[in-house]
């Protein structure tokens, strides 16, 4: 069993559409969701805190590791999602150069993609003072960072080739949001179609059924402090 600790942002709809993969191809993980209430503050509670030390989500127990030791806990989405990848032998190709081309995306996307259109959303749509300034800088690099995934996928039907990764599980869900972060897919053939076709799948279409974009105009108070890591 899988304890989930979750919040329906871009970073904990990642665990949430690798699961519901794992579920369509007919190798369900068992789990169970944990809400983590972030307008009210729930992920500072000490007990949070002991299984994801820096007060983001998502977060996982792995209640059955595979040295079958004692239960197993994570933070940080992109460590779970090669943790998970590893232990289900799913979207994480044991092939050399597949693993590493899903790896450094996977990277890409941590330490650049998710910071970056996270400070865009949360200068345009939570900041209490609007700064023209910040807007412009996570706005621009945000734009740059899309046309770099644009050309990678030119010739590419998936982001490390021809099988879906935890690289793309990784990016799509700030995709979603990119009406927020201030940007279009007009331009970006290639991120437009490989955007549309994820859209498409089944597991796809299971994990985001109601799910409401945080970075929409109006949104709530969520995601504020929990976007720019987890």
């Amino acid at each position: 069993m899988l304890d989930v600790y979750f919040a329906a942002t871009p970073n904990g709809m990642k665990i949430k559409l690798f699961i519901e993969e794992l579920a369509e191809r007919g190798t369900p993980l068992p789990h169970r969701l944990i809400p983590v209430r972030l307008s009210k503050g729930e992920q500072f509670r000490p007990e949070f805190l002991a299984i994801s030390p820096n007060s983001k989500i998502p977060a996982i127990v792995d209640h059955a590791p595979a040295d079958a030791g004692e239960p197993l806990a994570m933070f940080e989405s992109g460590a779970i999602l090669a943790y998970l990848g590893d232990k289900t032998g799913q979207m994480l190709s044991r092939d050399l150069r597949v693993r590493a081309q899903t790896l450094q995306w996977l990277h890409w996307q941590m330490a650049g993609l998710g910071p970056m259109a996270g400070q865009a959303g949360w200068f345009r749509v939570y900041a209490p003072q609007r700064d023209a300034f910040a807007i412009e800088r996570y706005t621009r690099e945000t734009a740059r960072l899309y046309g770099v995934l644009d050309r990678h996928l030119g010739g590419r039907r998936f982001i490390a080739g021809d099988e879906l990764s935890i690289a793309d599980i990784a990016c799509w869900p700030w995709i979603v949001s990119h009406a927020g972060h201030g940007q279009s897919l007009d331009g970006l053939p290639n991120l437009a179609r490989w955007f549309a076709d994820i859209g498409a799948r089944p597991a796809t279409r299971r994990a985001f059924a109601g799910y409401e974009d945080p970075y929409a105009a109006g949104a709530g108070p969520a995601v504020a402090t929990n976007e720019v890591a987890g």
